[in-house]
């Protein structure tokens, strides 16, 4: 198994609890970005720069994404993408992401898109707080136990 992250977006404190992740379970885990991440010097943790444009780390996490592998992502089109690959997705508040809710996620994605176009609502999501990362911990904790007794 192999964790991407969706690395651009995703906050430092994530980071270091995947870092912390990968060197206690040995599991591999690649930022991926269009701009330098430096990491941790582990021979499990890793970053992969790509060149900038629309959905490039999107597009090269998908291209290397195996079955059963984890991405970290709060981009829902990508996590749909990874869920049609047969991987897994949570995004840094530790909310999964599942055949079964999927496309709820991307309608509200969607409804959200749409009133922030009309100036109806402005601004974006709430800060990220000890709660999310706490959430995020225990999500990533699950999958990989998880994945550990399969």
């Amino acid at each position: 198994m192999q964790i991407w992250v969706d690395a651009d977006a995703c906050p430092k404190v994530v980071k270091e609890v995947l870092y912390r992740c990968a060197d206690r379970t040995k599991t591999h885990v690649t930022l991926v970005a269009n701009q330098y991440l430096a990491t941790p010097r582990s021979k499990f943790v890793d970053a992969l720069q790509v060149p900038a444009g629309f959905d490039v780390a999107d597009n090269e996490i998908v291209a290397r994404l195996q079955p059963g592998d984890l991405v970290i992502t709060a981009d829902v089109p990508l996590a749909d993408e990874v869920l049609a690959k047969q991987g897994a997705a949570i995004n840094p508040r530790g909310r999964e992401y599942t055949p079964e809710n999927i496309k709820d996620h991307l309608q509200r994605r969607d409804m959200w898109e749409e009133l922030r176009a009309s100036g109806l609502v402005s601004g974006g999501p709430d800060a990220y707080d000890k709660k999310d990362l706490q959430n995020f911990s225990n999500a990533l904790d699950r999958y990989i136990t998880a994945q550990r007794k399969a």
